[in-house]
């Protein structure tokens, strides 16, 4: 019981940092929007230039996919190598640091991926009890190449 007790208020601890810190929402954000993810898992299998990145990541505009390597940059997640040839090769790839968020991005994929059906079902039971009929359900009937991939639509 004492530990229920002191787990339930180190997790207080850690929701007051956060609810605190700037700098934590801002890389949360980051880390946690569907470009940087989908970003991230395809840099995860190799290194790409950035016409085969936009390919992997289906549906990002060159625009966002710049902005958000950008910022993934900034962060210290990916680096890029400009080679001087025509036209300009660019490639990208994770850093160390970007390496290491691998991981907990696979937990988070493989919870959604197992909880997929029942997430569908509740959603399909909260519109259904609210007379919501303009929201859009994705059936466990998708495609898999659609369903499992992060940030398809």
């Amino acid at each position: 019981m004492n530990n229920q007790v002191n787990e339930r208020q180190e997790r207080q601890q850690e929701l007051t940092v956060l609810e605190n810190s700037t700098v934590t929402r801002q890389i949360l954000d980051r880390v946690g929007d569907k470009w940087s993810m989908l970003i991230i898992v395809n840099l995860g299998v190799q290194s790409l230039r950035f016409k085969e990145l936009q390919r992997r990541s289906s549906g990002i505009s060159q625009r966002m996919l710049t902005q958000t390597l950008r910022h993934l940059e900034r962060d210290g997640l990916v680096w890029r190598k400009a080679t001087p040839t025509v036209p300009l090769t660019v490639e990208y790839g994770l850093t160390e640091l970007g390496e290491s968020l691998l991981a907990p991005l696979t937990s988070l994929v493989e919870w959604v991926n197992g909880n997929r059906g029942e997430i569908v079902r509740a959603r399909t039971d909260y519109d259904k009890s609210h007379g919501d009929t303009d929201t859009e359900i994705e059936s466990e009937s998708a495609s898999p190449e659609t369903a499992g991939t992060i940030g398809a639509e």
